[in-house]
């Protein structure tokens, strides 16, 4: 029996779908033919209320994916666990550590919360306020129905997930604000604590991040040596977003991103951390293989076919099954008129 895969977009920074809220953060609710599963839970309890307005049953959900270790997309962890105790929460064990960013270093990207100094809640500020904690809500840690892993792991048939252990090229220059606090020090973020899910499903494999923080060129990469080939499609955010204006250097980075991924037999989805200005500028190049995926959208998954082109496997099926009756009648029609003609002549 065929399943078609359905994504739907719980929250993320933009506005979508009419009275679904919108914020800094990323979810997603996916159904496989195995699975009903979420990849983060966005910055907060919002995400529920956008999944209760979509029509989307939460306590149905049998697994979760927390992507890396930052309250934006584990806001929403905690007022889940309330309404479903029996998913598995599968995050990296380094997630659990001091995330921070560093203010001081140009603020670059709106990380940062509201939660009370010294707290261990996202916005904890320490440093004289030159850096907030921007890591997961330490109660997460403590629910049962958390599994740790270390490295890659593969769930099932349909589910894994991997990591990077060492990068072949750069990384996106907004990390440069994000903090490891050890010990007393404040030194940069490796995002050890990054996974990537892929979903298996009818022949295709998505790959879905939630930051891309370790390069989504050098994702793509380590998904080729550990999985052979590339994924059909990708959704993640590429982690480009400035408050400020791109300095040359960062706009051609920026470009220079687009050009390699348009290379890929990929098609993109981006969101969240990508921000409007620089998607905009990634798909003047990419083209029909990037597209943007707003708070509350569902997506209808496009493909890239052997011709390089993009479109749905749906799309490919009506267009097969179109020709094939166009066919079947014109065969028809020839073998009528030939009777008829040789009739004729008789």
């Amino acid at each position: 029996e065929r399943h078609d895969m359905r994504i739907v977009n719980l929250i993320e920074n933009t506005e979508g779908v009419k009275g679904c809220a919108y914020a800094h953060g990323l979810s997603f609710y996916i159904e496989t033919a195995r699975h009903k599963l979420l990849v983060d839970l966005g910055p907060s309890g919002e995400t529920l209320d956008n999944a209760k307005k979509l029509g989307i049953d939460l306590s149905a959900v049998d697994t979760v994916i927390l992507s890396h270790g930052h309250y934006d997309h584990s806001g929403g962890i905690m007022p889940f666990s309330g309404i479903n105790v029996k998913a598995v929460i599968y995050m990296q064990r380094l997630a659990t550590g001091e995330y921070y960013a560093d203010d001081g270093a140009g603020a670059q990207a709106p990380e940062g919360g509201d939660g009370a100094a010294g707290s261990g809640k996202p916005g904890d500020d320490t440093d004289c306020g030159r850096y907030h904690y921007i890591g997961i809500d330490k109660d997460i840690a403590g629910l049962p129905q958390v599994k740790f892993i270390d490295g890659d792991c593969r769930i099932d048939d349909e589910l894994s997930l991997f990591t990077i252990s060492k990068r072949a090229g750069d990384v996106p220059f907004t990390n440069a604000r994000l903090k490891e606090k050890t010990g007393e020090d404040y030194i940069p973020d490796e995002f050890r604590h990054e996974q990537y899910l892929v979903i298996e499903d009818n022949g295709r494999k998505v790959l879905i991040s939630g930051c891309a923080h370790n390069g989504m060129v050098n994702i793509i990469e380590e998904y080729h040596a550990k999985y052979g080939g590339y994924p059909d499609a990708v959704i993640s955010g590429f982690h480009l977003m400035k408050k400020s204006d791109y300095t040359d250097d960062e706009l051609g980075e920026i470009i220079d991103t687009a050009h390699a991924l348009k290379k890929y037999p990929t098609m993109f989805y981006s969101c969240h951390c990508t921000g409007i200005p620089a998607y905009r500028v990634m798909k003047n190049i990419m083209h029909d293989k990037l597209d943007y995926v707003h708070s509350g959208q569902e997506l209808s998954v496009r493909y890239i076919n052997n011709a390089g082109t993009t479109g749905t496997a749906s799309k490919r099926r009506n267009t097969f099954m179109k020709c094939h009756k166009f066919f079947a009648w014109a065969t028809v029609i020839c073998f009528l008129l030939t009777m008829i003609t040789g009739y004729e002549r008789k």
